[in-house]
């Protein structure tokens, strides 16, 4: 499985980003996508997970309420719509997969590159 997310950028604090991450190859095997962001030289922070069967979320409290995840499964799709954004939320954030199960700690087996996010104030 290949995972590639794009979508980053610099906006204003209040404005919305959507990021996209894209799967490829054995992308049936995915069980759940996670967005995950990191600052540099702290820990990756998980963002969000969706499952692939059932569509269940989880956020974490930092985004509730701000941010959705919603997959487009005809395109391998997996979607981050981020709301009300502020200076906090600048991180480079990236998509992971897994086979297996959802996990709200980095431990993924698969993770695209990172895309940044830069939120102005």
């Amino acid at each position: 499985v290949q995972l590639q997310a794009f979508g980053g950028g610099l906006v204003q604090a209040g404005g919305s980003l959507r990021l996209s991450c894209k799967a490829s190859g054995d992308d049936y095997k995915i069980y759940a996508t996670a967005w995950f962001r990191q600052i540099s030289g702290k820990e990756r922070e998980f963002v969000g997970y969706i499952r692939t069967s059932g569509g269940r979320k989880t956020y974490a409290d930092s985004v509730k309420g701000r941010f959705t995840i919603s997959r487009d499964s005809a395109k391998s799709l997996v979607y981050l719509q981020m709301n009300s954004l502020a200076p906090e939320d600048t991180a480079v954030y990236y998509c992971a997969a897994d086979n297996l199960l959802e996990y709200m700690i980095p431990r993924y087996k698969y993770w695209g590159q990172g895309t940044l996010v830069t939120v102005s104030s």
